[in-house]
């Protein structure tokens, strides 16, 4: 016999004996002991060291004192945000303030008018559309002469 033919045989077996039901012998062997658990977990107990605690770490380095007196790090204030002109604030009006009209409509079980639901609609793709269409492909004008690596 081949490989083939004894796989298919195999495959035989298994279609043939599909709809069969198992035995029950399998249900009476016992339960192995190695699968068996304790029915109360050992407890480990760990108790603290007797050494007393040094009261100065042996570790501690002179530079480790000078930092702690020179106090810690502040950072600068972070820059203002940058003025945006009115059509940049009319385009994020919109995007979010058509779905949110859409949210609170929903929530309150308003009944919406087809036109509200269309300016809504329209609000949030026109502003989506106007902040792409706003935010340009080239570099910004103060990046200078140098667009970096060039293969």
């Amino acid at each position: 016999m081949t490989p083939q033919s004894d796989e298919d045989e195999v495959w035989r077996q298994i279609v043939a004996s599909f709809n069969d039901t198992a035995e029950r012998d399998s249900a009476d062997q016992p339960w192995p002991d190695s699968e068996n658990v304790p029915a109360e977990p050992t407890r480990r107990v760990v108790k603290p060291s007797e050494e007393p605690e040094p009261d100065e770490d042996p570790y501690k380095d002179s530079a480790d004192e000078e930092e702690e007196e020179e106090g810690h790090f502040e950072p600068p204030p972070p820059p203002p945000l940058p003025k945006l002109d009115l059509p940049t604030k009319l385009a994020w009006v919109a995007l979010f303030g058509g779905p949110a009209y859409l949210l609170v409509a929903a929530m309150a079980s308003w009944h919406m008018e087809g036109w509200a639901l269309f300016t809504a609609v329209a609000a949030f793709i026109g502003g989506f559309v106007a902040l792409v269409v706003r935010m340009g492909d080239g570099p910004p004008n103060d990046s200078g002469w140098d667009d970096g690596a060039v293969l």
